[in-house]
């Protein structure tokens, strides 16, 4: 890893340790409709601009990657720049890390054809291939603690209470309106 990272990784450990209370991170990400006629999204998160659609086959324009997409980019993501940070961590030597990731999901449960289907994964599978002279057991131990730290492999496997308030633009101006409030 090269030597800048391993020193920021030191700087962030120290400060946490030192003040616990800048431990707590809110991320906040949003979507909105570009097409009306199909299913082109723009998302925004911190000051990043992304694309969201839908492939060929589901009506979409596939000009981006569909929600569930991201999901495994983020797993996958995620799951490597925790093994990079954990194996530094624990002294491990990382030359190289590559993952992949696959879910499977059932079409009919996200269309509403079947109430038994769930409409997210069914599966999720992955392949992390390490670069490494380490030997078997501290690739075991690595694994272990990414597996223990890797926020979306936690977020993916453990509930998280998720809550999703509806407004209705139009409701809301009208009664911001008859209230008198702007």
């Amino acid at each position: 890893m090269a030597e800048k990272l391993r020193k920021r990784i030191h700087e962030i450990q120290a400060r946490l340790k030192s003040r616990p209370e800048t431990a707590m991170v809110s991320i906040t990400a949003a979507s909105r409709v570009v097409d009306s006629e199909g299913w082109l999204s723009e998302i925004k998160v911190r000051d990043h601009t992304l694309t969201g659609d839908l492939p060929l086959n589901f009506a979409g324009t596939d000009r981006g990657p569909k929600p569930t997409e991201y999901v495994l980019v983020g797993l996958a993501t995620c799951h490597e720049v925790t093994y990079r940070v954990v194996a530094e961590s624990l002294g491990i030597p990382l030359d190289g890390i590559a993952v992949t990731v696959t879910g499977v999901s059932d079409a009919r449960g996200f269309i509403g054809l079947d109430d038994c289907a769930r409409p997210g994964f069914v599966e999720v599978r992955g392949t992390v291939t390490l670069d490494t002279p380490a030997s078997d057991a501290d690739v075991e131990r690595l694994r272990r603690m990414v597996e223990k730290h890797c926020p979306v492999l936690d977020a993916l496997r453990a509930p998280v209470p998720v809550t999703m308030e509806v407004v209705n633009a139009r409701r809301r101006s009208e009664t911001s309106l008859s209230s008198g409030r702007s």
